[in-house]
């Protein structure tokens, strides 16, 4: 049985990448053109597809949406009973369906078209109903479903799934969309915290424990222990000279070393910075790679701006 089931699973998976590569080769001036009229499109960019092709219609829209062009899904059975009034002269339309003759879609086109709005058309029927409505066409050439009954839509779906992800990367970069621009529209969560520059999340001022490379060990124990972050930065000058962390302070006196004696006899002299405009997802890199929890944010010129923990990243400030 897991034999078969193996085989199931490895089949789908095949067919399916096998039908993406295929429509990849034949992707053609058609695409240009869809792409070149979303890029002209100053309202919004409006899904519309019947059943599982409304379901990717959602996720395509979620995807141009957070990526800089602003899309949401129209249901073509309530865009007959009122919702055509969502649409405005400055949107573009991108009907979906596989064979290219859903009647809902073939009711609404020509309504839509009427307001003077474009429209785009995702079918695997290069000579559908659909397909000649539309100012342009896009072919799934999907030649079957990966389903075992090849009835399911499998390979279809998938096929445009793909096609959407490659207009809104198309988009994405015509538009010269920028990390910081997807920051914008991710702020919630993880993934906005990792594309959060590091001036936004570090510590500043009475938060940065700092001593000076004179500062006695004693003296910057307590330091360490007031901020709370397992270390202190050492500064002369306004300039970063070093770092103490807990790890300095066990090898100091694992070797007889004197609580009364200046920082920097224990200190870190070339210890791991970063800059404020840098990304978060930045400084997490450097941690990992290091297996240091903590890092100095300084200028061009070596200045001390400031300090991010890696929990200040978490999203778990301590």
């Amino acid at each position: 049985m897991s034999e078969r089931i193996l085989k199931v699973g490895k089949q789908v998976l095949e067919e399916e990448g096998t039908a993406l590569i295929n429509m990849s080769k034949n992707l053609n001036a058609e695409f240009v053109k869809a792409v070149n009229i979303l890029l002209k499109t100053e309202g919004r960019v409006v899904l519309t597809g019947m059943g599982k092709s409304g379901l990717i219609c959602k996720k395509i829209a979620a995807t141009l949406s957070s990526t800089g062009t602003p899309s949401f899904y129209l249901h073509p059975a309530d865009a007959v009973h009122g919702d055509l009034g969502m649409l405005k002269g400055d949107d573009t339309v991108i009907a979906v369906s596989n064979s290219g003759e859903t009647v809902e879609l073939l009711n609404i086109i020509p309504i839509i078209k009427s307001f003077g709005i474009p429209t785009i058309a995702i079918t695997n029927n290069p000579e559908s109903s659909l397909a000649k409505l539309c100012d342009v066409s896009l072919f799934l050439n999907v030649k079957r479903e990966a389903c075992p009954l090849g009835l399911a839509p499998t390979t279809t779906t998938t096929a445009t799934l793909a096609l959407g992800d490659a207009i809104a990367a198309a988009l994405m970069t015509e538009k010269g969309f920028k990390s910081e621009d997807f920051a914008r529209f991710h702020p919630g969560g993880k993934l906005g915290i990792r594309l959060s520059k590091i001036k936004d999340l570090m510590r500043r001022g009475e938060e940065v424990p700092i001593v000076s490379p004179e500062t006695s060990i004693k003296d910057a124990i307590y330091e360490i222990s007031s901020k709370k972050l397992g270390a202190t930065l050492v500064v002369e000058n306004g300039k970063l000279v070093g770092i103490l962390t807990d790890g300095d302070l066990r090898r100091f006196f694992e070797k007889g070393g004197d609580i009364n004696s200046g920082v920097r006899n224990a200190m870190t002299t070339s210890p791991k910075t970063i800059r404020e405009e840098e990304f978060a997802e930045k400084a997490i890199e450097i941690m990992e790679r290091y297996k240091i929890t903590v890092l100095p944010v300084i200028d061009e010129a070596g200045k001390l701006k400031g300090i991010i923990h890696l929990h200040d990243i978490l999203g778990r400030r301590i």
